[in-house]
């Protein structure tokens, strides 16, 4: 009872606490006051409470549960939350004299995953139950945690990839019309990419709009780092379950519907990693290519769940 009454305010904390953290940043973003300190170090220390609140919700209901909290969905999203938050975490220790907007990234999906979470949807999720037999095994840390933090990471990453694509977009489209004075469409893009390079460029650093372009950059340095980190740890994810497959159904490789999507997100991002190292295919493509990693990602690991079959079905979601 204790333990279930300190989870329940635990949740509740971390979920107050990042709503104000993104109402900060629609106030510096739509009232442009972006220069007032103290609401920028509120959203840091936001998203630090948000962190400490989540981590105590996990090791809370690791004790009274006596196993791993990620033996269903409803675990599974805290701990996708706690990833969002732990990215927030690393990326402000690392940069910590310098200002990191990667709060208005991780703060809406550290919300919207553990909202969801906490909803009614969930209700049957949020008691925790004894493990089904084929989780009984000390590979569920070890699989599972790769698995969601990397998609925690990827996700993350993706989305400041589809920020550096919209900010490219409507740029070039102000740069190309006013140049070149003609509709731009998507069959267009290569021709942006190769063509208006230089073009951008000069336009980013010859007018006011040079902050957007050192955004731009930095956007597509973080972006590269974090789904770095999150390819690692899918990777690593993807073969410890082979390890732990073969140990409980006699085989690295079924077929799944799970592990089939694992597959696909894994060669979208093996293959926005192949843009990255063709000149020619980077910056617009390569972000591109992530956009779809970024459907692929939730058809994978919350859309194969809806269907409730497969050798993973033991995550599957249930209306109440």
């Amino acid at each position: 009872m204790i333990f279930s009454t300190l989870e329940h305010i635990l949740t509740h904390i971390s979920f107050s606490v990042v709503s104000i953290v993104i109402t900060i940043h629609f106030l510096t973003l739509f009232l442009l006051v972006d220069e007032v300190v103290g609401l920028y170090d509120s959203s840091e220390k936001g998203m630090i409470v948000t962190f400490f609140c989540i981590t105590g919700l996990l090791v809370t209901r690791w004790i009274y549960s006596g196993h791993f909290p990620l033996s269903d969905l409803y675990e599974s999203l805290i701990f996708l939350s706690w990833g969002f938050s732990l990215i927030h975490m690393v990326s402000y220790l690392k940069f910590k004299k310098h200002k990191n907007n990667l709060s208005a990234i991780t703060a809406p999906s550290a919300i919207f995953t553990q909202g969801f979470a906490t909803s009614g949807l969930l209700t049957k999720m949020h008691q925790s139950a004894i493990l089904a037999p084929a989780l009984q095994s000390q590979w569920l840390m070890m699989h599972v945690s790769m698995m969601v933090l990397g998609y925690a990471a990827l996700l993350c990453g993706s989305l400041l990839s589809v920020a550096l694509l919209v900010i490219t977009i409507r740029k070039a489209i102000k740069i190309i019309g006013e140049n070149n004075n003609f509709a731009f469409s998507f069959g267009k893009i290569q021709y942006m990419n190769e063509r208006s390079n230089v073009l951008l460029n000069t336009y980013f650093l010859s007018s006011k709009n040079y902050y957007r372009y050192q955004l731009t950059q930095q956007l597509d340095r973080w972006s590269y780092r974090i789904i770095s980190l999150g390819f690692i740890f899918l990777t690593i994810g993807i073969l410890s379950g082979a390890v732990w497959a073969n140990e409980a159904w006699g085989s690295y490789w079924n077929w799944d519907p799970k592990e089939t999507w694992a597959f696909i997100t894994w060669t979208i991002f093996a293959i926005y990693f192949h843009t990255r190292t063709n000149t020619n295919l980077e910056g617009v493509n390569s972000a591109l290519v992530v956009s779809m990693g970024f459907l692929i990602i939730w058809i994978c690991y919350f859309g194969v769940n809806l269907l409730g079959i497969g050798l993973h079905s033991y995550g599957s979601f249930t209306l109440n």
